[in-house]
């Protein structure tokens, strides 16, 4: 049985608010490398975070095909924000 699942955007560390050291308050989009219809493998890199000093990747959470990417380099996210659907 086929199911869409949520990917969203991790909770930051703590360390974010009070260090600053890699997190600088504003985290953007920096690369989308899948596309619509593309199919990906769980642990896969899905999306990179750019934080002011720190790139992050985002792996994919499960393995199946991308139905909808709701972002785009340069656009801010925040902590939860649904940013991909993946049907499993």
């Amino acid at each position: 049985m086929k199911q869409i699942v949520e990917v969203t955007i991790p909770v930051f560390p703590e360390c974010w608010s009070s260090c600053g050291n890699c997190g600088r308050g504003e985290v953007t989009v920096d690369d989308v490398p899948m596309a619509e219809g593309s199919y990906v493998e769980r642990d896969e890199t899905i999306l990179v975070l750019e934080t002011g000093k720190v790139a992050l990747d985002i792996p994919s959470p499960c393995r199946g095909e991308v139905v909808a990417i709701l972002v785009k380099p340069g656009d801010r996210v925040e902590e939860r924000e649904v940013v991909m659907l993946l049907e499993t």
